[in-house]
């Protein structure tokens, strides 16, 4: 890896492979030269991390046009995402969360909390899904 090269931590579970994560990660990818992470804090009542990252990891490489490293962290995502910091250092952090509504990481202030160890931190938060909703025809029925 050249000098020149950025380390972005992407911090995600769930929302590991999402279309608004994928385009943050190739946007970035196309910026310049940059190498990426995936820390998934490991939370055993939400579920397996590995099938996460059987699933993340291959769509997270083709939007960076590269590897992905998987790192699996403490159960805490605070305490995940500084122990991360710790090592060979990255020059940003992404949070991708679920929506603000059920977002236990947003409860927690954990973007925040992020920025506070000196790394700029790029939030994402899912938006709702949306029901369309059905306009009742005539005589009260669905059209």
């Amino acid at each position: 890896m050249d000098a020149a090269s950025r380390r972005i931590l992407v911090v995600a579970n769930r929302t590991a492979s999402t279309p608004l994560l994928l385009e943050a990660v190739r946007k970035r990818a196309l910026e310049g030269s940059c190498t990426f992470a995936l820390l998934i804090p490991n939370e055993p009542r939400k579920g397996a991390t590995d099938w996460t990252f059987e699933t993340a990891i291959p769509t997270l490489e083709r939007a960076a046009g590269g590897p992905v490293e998987g790192i699996v962290g403490a159960e805490d995502p605070f305490e995940a995402v500084r122990a991360a910091l710790q090592g060979p250092g990255f020059d940003e952090v992404i949070i991708s969360t679920l929506p603000r509504r059920v977002s236990e990481w947003l409860r927690r202030d954990l973007p925040h909390r992020v920025e506070k160890l000196g790394v700029p931190v790029t939030t994402i938060t899912q938006e709702e899904e949306r029901e369309i909703p059905v306009m009742p025809g005539p005589m009260g029925r669905a059209a």
